[in-house]
């Protein structure tokens, strides 16, 4: 993850670009990440760990039909919150993740496992969808490897 996280950082200052994440299944194990890296402070802005809704509207501008019609876990909740905080933070970048890690609160629609991420590099905005299996804690580690390397396919792109 380090080594995705450098190469990250090379495009970011390469293009004087920022970064800044908007978690809620993740539980800002992605902004961990990024500060684990010295000098990740010329890169990294900030974010948001955004587990209740009512965080996702106050502070990174969910709006409540989004969260009504969709529910938290969705693609339009990952779109909505990635603008969100590119929009609060001002970055160049973003990443959000939203998703079910368990071992609770899956249905059959929506499984443990779960997981949506949003990505967000100047104009160019996505979406993922991702099925992990596994604890908990390999739920939320796996959610992390893949938006970092959703992100880094997203800015290699820019290149």
């Amino acid at each position: 993850m380090t080594t995705t996280i450098q190469k990250i950082f090379e495009i970011l200052e390469l293009n004087k670009w920022t970064v800044s994440t908007a978690e809620s299944c993740t539980g800002g194990l992605i902004g961990a990440a990024f500060t684990d890296i010295a000098g990740s402070s010329n890169y990294y802005y900030g974010g948001v760990i955004a587990y209740d809704n009512s965080i996702k509207k106050a502070l990174i501008d969910v709006p409540s039909e989004t969260l009504d019609k969709y529910g938290a876990v969705s693609n339009q909740t990952a779109l909505a919150m990635v603008n969100g905080v590119r929009n609060r933070t001002g970055t160049d970048c973003a990443i959000s993740t939203t998703g079910i890690a368990g071992p609770g609160g899956g249905t059959e629609i929506k499984p443990v496992g779960l997981v949506y991420i949003g990505i967000t590099v100047r104009d160019n905005v996505k979406t993922f969808k991702f099925e992990f299996n596994g604890s908990r804690e390999e739920i939320r580690r796996q959610t992390v490897a893949k938006a970092l390397e959703c992100l880094l396919e997203t800015l290699s792109a820019q290149m």
